[in-house]
Order: C-alpha cells, then structure tokens, then sequence
C-alpha cells in the first residue's frame, strides 16, 4: 500500500507543478513576438532579432522603410526598442571616397575581429561594422554599415557569431539598397 500512496501524491503533485511552472511562462513572451515580420529597412525577420531583444511588453521600431542613400539622403538608421530601453541599432552612413571612416578599434575591449565582408568589417561583443567601397557609380561613394545591440540575454560567448550572421545579411541588403556595385 505505501507504493501506491506514493504514485497517488506524485499524480496529484504533477499537474499542480505544471500549472505553476505554466503560469510563470506565460508572462515572458518575448519581444520579437511583437515585431513586424521583417523590420529595420526590411532586413532582419523577428527570429534574427529574437537574441537581441529579449523579453518585454512594449516594443518600437523607428526608422525609414529602407536605406536607399543618395548625396543629399546620406543616412539611415533603425533603432528599436523593448519597455524604452535600446535593444538593437542598425545604420548606413554614405559618405564620398575622399573622406573616410574612422574606427578607434582601440578603444574596444576585448579586441574586435576581422570580419571578412566588404572591403573590410571588425566584429566585436556588441556589434560589428563594414565598409563597403562603391565604384559602379557616376560618383563613387563608400557605405559604413553599422550594428550594434544588448546582448544580456545572449549566451556567453554567443554574440559575435550572432553579428557575424546579421551583418552578412546587411551587407547584401546593404549593397542593393544602397546601389553599391563594388
């Protein structure tokens, strides 16, 4: 008779444990849910940015449509963020061949990475960034494309693999929207 009090008190335990466990999950749905299917000029679809944006109730993309850039429209940024905090940020800077960018890899600890995109890109724990040099054009013009993000609810050692895998779908979008013929 003791065994089967046992399995009668597991029996009972169990669906009183699931309910629990259920009801606590439910609170954290997380942001990405919220997000248009595809946001920041059409790029990224709510699974990429999942990592990124984390859990929470309100959720705002701003930013244009697109990142079709020009001599005069020479920027484009997409910020979007979870409960007022700054969760992920994506922009294209244009800028003619004279001028250049300027990146103090110095300053970024620990140390960025190659990334082997564009005419050069570094990828480091919150972000990553590519030049892309444009000569196709009656003028050429260079694009930095930049990302950057929290990365509190990414696994350790999780976030540069995640750049690495958003900023190569920028750099393609990137190099269409922008009309970047390298």
């Amino acid at each position: 008779m003791p065994v089967h009090r046992s399995a009668l008190v597991l029996a009972a335990a169990a669906p009183v444990a699931l309910a629990a466990l259920t009801g606590c999950s439910e609170g954290t749905e997380t942001a990405a849910s919220k997000l248009p299917e595809r946001t920041c000029f059409g790029v990224f679809s709510r699974s990429d940015l999942g990592p990124l944006v984390g859990n929470g109730e309100q959720v705002k993309e701003s930013g244009p449509a697109d990142m079709r850039l020009t001599a005069v429209r020479r920027g484009a940024t997409c910020s979007v963020d979870v409960d007022g905090k700054d969760r992920f940020l994506a922009s294209a800077t244009r800028q003619p061949l004279e001028q250049s960018f300027f990146w103090n890899t110095e300053l970024i600890k620990p140390a960025a990475d190659p990334l082997p995109l564009g005419d050069k890109g570094i990828v480091y724990n919150t972000g990553a960034r590519v030049l892309l040099v444009c000569k196709g054009s009656d003028e050429p013009f260079q694009v930095e494309l930049s990302l950057s993000g929290s990365t509190d609810q990414v696994e350790k050692g999780g976030s540069r693999p995640l750049f690495t895998r958003l900023m190569t779908k920028f750099v393609e979008a990137g190099k269409q929207q922008t009309q970047c013929a390298s």
